[in-house]
């Protein structure tokens, strides 16, 4: 088990020699370098795809395909029952692939365990990155999160062993960066259990982020249901200047975008400026899709493409791309239901946030926005790395930086964070000198895992219980309140990680490291000079220490393993079946919150200190919709309950009502459970009693993960009548007796006075999504089905 975790030394490159040398090119030969894989399990069946897009094109009368469509289509499960129409069309889908973090895989394997099966249907993978609380710093990280996570990192090994799942142990890496230096594949299709899957989306692979149910669907055998998205495509010309980078181009486009507008859609990018970028650099965009709503981002197989799978020991998938590169490009002539183009050589650096991904600046007038918006002018801490930059090209970029400030004995005047996105990357810039000159410098680096950017961070520069103000600048992805350390007053601003890197030697938030100056040793004024890094490492990368020895690709199971949850436990708990809807109208149905403005996943489910029960869905169920405003009183996590007159928490009250068999609802405002994947949002919900959500919108996976749970996702006919409705109304439902495909459905609502007022509303429930609601949940169904088999 992971538990007997070795500490074992780390062979450091001589300080003098790292910072002397140049950063453009490797500094040694590679010790333990990447060797080939094995890649039956990992190349798509393109003669299988090819096939059946040639139904798919004779069904749509050989019209030419998006990028997108082809390899969406080619991954019917049925080609010839399904006539696609974008943005109307439920498709059944056959993914190749699965890939789950632990916090999320504690529940998706909870979740398989009922299904009966003995095996996965298709490869996966379990992910040990998020529950590694960042603190003292790389190994002592990750050698106390074992102690303190040993039950559950223990059940996600034996139930890996059983069920014959690649397992990554704690420290090998962010799901993300390890997808796309092992598993991920043009043409491919996969489903991830993480908001942020689409980063596979670089190497030309349709990547979405999921619920742990539809992971299981996947792992089940069962068909996965999608809408059919549209498409929206970014064309790119020119080149990035020197100091642009891939992120800008994302924060740029979320600026255009907003938090809404890639819902219902896949970013599909080409033109010319395509082939200039790198894959790890389009692996960045395609990351930070997530955070405009789409369903996935990706790039047409390229040269960069090519290069990456050969350098990380994929040459026979590079060569099977190869031979396919006609399957992995947009047919010509091919329609996209909306255009943006991008001149790249117009690109540059941006700073988005606070508190939201899509408010975007440029950086030439951040310092007018710091002014104009009276924020103190102190950036407390500076953080690199994560899931979406932390590739060899973005780590050699911002060491230097670094390099740069300590050759004009410049000081760091932030904290300054440095996260590897996985064992190949630390071993390779740590061969390379790029470690040693952060750390020449007084940089943390830290494990390779999500930490901060998930909330894993035990900050302490700062006191958290005064809700101190300050300002940190990230390359993360993601920048909502409370986020990263726990303190709603914490404002984090997304940039590249070298715009990151040569504001922290400043300090301060109004420094444009493109212009302005900073003192070096001798007082004179010193300008920085754009970064520069190659894209691959010169030598090969490195695969890092024996204890992070990669699983083979397709493990045996071992059906004589025995998946131990203990009844005593506060962190895993076996799950029971929700009840079957009754077949009648919800009758007596309280209000128990009217939600107003951003509520996101983070809101309804926190992370942070709560990930440790990611498994347990009574103890986690204690923290649903705590980040949330109540519309009716102004406050967070407020409500009355109606059966005291008493104010409570949210899930106090909840519970309340559950234990009275008072069924509750939620009134949500537009993109309601933005942001990450995790299905707790809809469990935790579910399991206290609601059976209904009405919102002006949904975001895509959440709205999903309800339907998946048995809660009925409704949205009003008429925004406006989110105004109508209030805590505390009772809500009677007329049509969901008769539920089908495209039927409307009304609420009868009586107010607190007696009055009484109906509301129209919609759903977006498919045949077999009304099915999973008919049976209670969607496992429910895959449970009978297996049953009966």
């Amino acid at each position: 088990m992971v538990s007997a975790y070795l500490s074992q030394s780390v062979r450091r490159i001589p300080l003098k020699h790292a910072i002397r040398a140049p950063m453009t090119r490797s500094l040694a030969t590679a010790v333990n370098p990447v060797a080939e894989k094995d890649c039956r399990s990992i190349t798509p069946p393109y003669a299988k795809l090819n096939e059946n897009l040639a139904t798919v094109r004779r069904i749509l009368d050989n019209r030419p395909l998006t990028l997108a469509e082809k390899i969406v289509y080619s991954h019917l499960t049925n080609p010839e029952e399904t006539v696609p129409v974008r943005g109307e069309t439920y498709l059944k889908l056959s993914p190749d692939r699965v890939a789950m973090q632990d916090a999320s895989a504690q529940m998706a394997l909870l979740q398989f365990m009922i299904s009966g099966m003995s095996t996965t249907a298709v490869p996966s993978s379990i992910h040990c990155d998020h529950l590694i609380e960042a603190y003292s710093g790389a190994d002592k990280d990750v050698a106390s999160s074992i102690v303190t996570n040993k039950e559950i990192f223990d059940f996600l090994e034996s139930a890996a062993k059983k069920y014959g799942i690649a397992f990554w142990k704690p420290g090998s890496g962010i799901i993300h960066q390890i997808v796309l230096e092992n598993y991920a594949a043009p043409g491919g299709l996969m489903l991830g259990t993480d908001s942020h899957t689409p980063n596979a989306g670089g190497l030309g692979m349709v990547a979405i982020g999921v619920g742990g149910a539809d992971a299981v669907d996947a792992m089940a055998a069962i068909p996965w249901e999608l809408k059919a998205p549209n498409v929206i495509g970014v064309k790119l010309t020119g080149t990035l200047g020197p100091w642009a980078s891939p992120k800008d181009v994302i924060l740029k486009l979320a600026g255009q975008l907003t938090v809404r507008g890639g819902t219902g859609h896949i970013i599909e990018y080409f033109g010319e400026g395509v082939d200039t970028l790198s894959c790890t650099g389009m692996a960045t965009i395609t990351n930070m899709g997530a955070e405009v709503g789409a369903t996935t981002s990706l790039f047409p197989y390229n040269k960069s493409m090519r290069s990456y799978l050969g350098a990380t020991g994929r040459s026979e998938v590079a060569k099977a791309a190869d031979a396919n590169a006609k399957f992995l490009r947009a047919d010509e002539g091919s329609a996209y239901d909306k255009v943006i183009e991008i001149n790249l050589s117009e690109v540059e650096p941006h700073i988005n946030g606070p508190f939201t991904p899509d408010l975007s600046t440029p950086l030439s007038k951040f310092k007018d926005m710091v002014k104009e918006n009276n924020w103190k002018d102190e950036l407390s801490a500076g953080l690199i790395g994560s899931c979406t930059n932390s590739s060899y090209q973005d780590m050699s970029r911002a060491a230097s930086i670094v390099k740069q400030a300590g050759d004009a004995g410049i000081k760091l005047e932030s904290k300054f964070l440095v996260t590897p996105g996985s064992e190949q990357i630390r071993a390779t810039i740590e061969r390379d000198g790029q470690t040693a000159i952060f750390e020449s410098a007084g940089a943390q680096v830290l494990a390779n895992a999500c930490g901060p950017c998930i909330g894993q961070w035990k900050r302490t520069d700062i006191d958290k219980s005064k809700k101190e103000d300050n300002a940190i600048l990230t390359s993360f992805n993601r920048n909502f309140r409370s986020r990263n350390d726990g303190n709603p007053k914490t404002m984090n601003f997304l940039a590249a990680p070298e715009i990151v890197t040569a504001m922290a030697f400043s300090g301060k938030l109004s420094f444009n490291p493109m212009v302005d100056t900073l003192k070096d040793k001798d007082g004179k004024p010193f300008k920085f000079q754009p970064p520069s890094g190659n894209d691959l490492p010169g030598e090969g990368f490195e695969t890092g220490r024996d204890t992070y020895e990669p699983p083979s690709p397709t493990p045996t199971p071992d059906s004589s393993v025995n998946v131990v949850v203990e009844p005593t436990s506060n962190r895993l708990q076996v799950l029971e079946p929700f009840e079957p809807w009754n077949g009648e109208e919800f009758k007596n149905v309280r209000v128990l919150v009217k939600v107003q403005g951003k509520c996101t996943t983070d809101h309804i489910s926190a992370a942070g200190p709560w990930l440790k029960y990611k498994g347990h869905l009574e103890n986690i169920a204690e923290n649903t919709l705590i980040g949330a405003m109540n519309a009716d009183n102004g406050q967070v996590n407020v409500v009355r309950d109606i059966t005291n007159g008493q104010d409570d928490s949210i899930p106090a009250v909840a519970k309340s009502y559950k234990s009275q068999n008072m069924p509750w609802m939620v009134i949500a405002d537009h993109n309601y459970g933005e942001g990450s994947a995790r299905e707790h949002a809809a469990l935790q919900v579910r399991y206290l009693g609601c059976p209904l959500i009405i919102s002006r919108s949904f975001a895509r996976i959440h709205e999903t993960n309800l339907k998946k749970q048995g809660v009925l996702p409704l949205t009003f006919a008429n925004e406006n009548d989110w105004e109508k409705i209030n805590g505390g109304d009772v809500v009677e439902t007329v049509g969901v007796k008769d539920l089908a495909p495209g039927k409307p459905v009304q609420l009868l609502v009586t107010k607190e006075d007696g009055s009484q007022l109906t509301i129209d509303a919609k759903h977006t429930m498919s045949v077999d999504q009304i099915e999973w609601f008919q049976k209670g949940s969607a496992l429910n169904l895959i449970k009978e089905k297996a049953e009966s088999a």
